[in-house]
């Protein structure tokens, strides 16, 4: 990952590269399946979808679009469903809590920025220790935008104090990638979150990518 300043901060994505939300995500929407008298999907169903958000869920449970005309009112129970149950089975990935106590050892600071919507963000990032040394979380709404645009991004950066070109942004998903490289951020791709089908990393545009957590230490350590 070639550099020629050195990385000042962190921002990662939070859904798929943080942590493994797929299980409740998939709950969320498995429960409105069942309660309308549909046979229970397996969590493997849903978690290639999980990055996509109500979309993406959606699309698995009940094979909608958002043009469909129960989709807006099928988001919402989805949402409440969601909001009931969003820190019973999420999880940190495996080497997440060593990266970040890395990152912080080298008194770098991090934070999130993700398009999840704060009523969901917010609850989520208190609710979990992993959080606690974060300086930054922009949520979805956060600002007027939300990725592929870069104004998420640019305004992590500024709650950080940090320029934006020695930033990197960690994230999961092709928007993370397009959204770093316009607020001019170096940008890494993680290869171990919720790959949609047919995703093809290497068109993506990344600075570089990863396949586990433990992976970035390497990269950090060569700027």
């Amino acid at each position: 990952m070639a550099h020629t300043r050195p990385i000042r901060a962190v921002l990662f994505d939070l859904d798929g590269t943080l942590v493994d939300s797929a299980p409740d995500l998939g709950a969320a929407a498995d429960q409105m399946r069942v309660k309308r008298g549909m046979a229970s999907l397996a969590l493997a169903d849903y978690r290639h979808a999980a990055g996509a958000g109500a979309r993406g869920l959606l699309g698995v449970a009940f094979g909608v679009t958002p043009e469909h005309p129960d989709f807006a009112s099928l988001r919402e129970e989805f949402f409440a469903n969601y909001e009931r149950c969003l820190t019973q089975r999420t999880a940190a990935f495996d080497g997440v809590p060593a990266l970040l106590a890395d990152i912080v050892a080298r008194q770098l600071p991090w934070g999130v920025v993700t398009n999840k919507a704060s009523r969901f963000t917010e609850p989520l990032t208190r609710a979990m220790p992993l959080f606690a040394s974060a300086a930054a979380v922009v949520s979805g709404d956060t600002t007027p935008f939300s990725k592929p645009h870069p104004e998420p991004l640019l305004e992590a950066a500024r709650r950080l104090g940090v320029a934006p070109q020695d930033c990197v942004y960690v994230g999961d998903d092709e928007r993370d990638i397009v959204a770093g490289r316009a607020a001019g951020m170096l940008t890494v791709a993680a290869t171990y979150g919720y790959l949609g089908a047919g995703s093809d990393v290497a068109q993506w545009g990344a600075d570089a990518s990863i396949n586990s957590p433990s992976a970035l230490l390497k990269l950090l350590t060569s700027t």
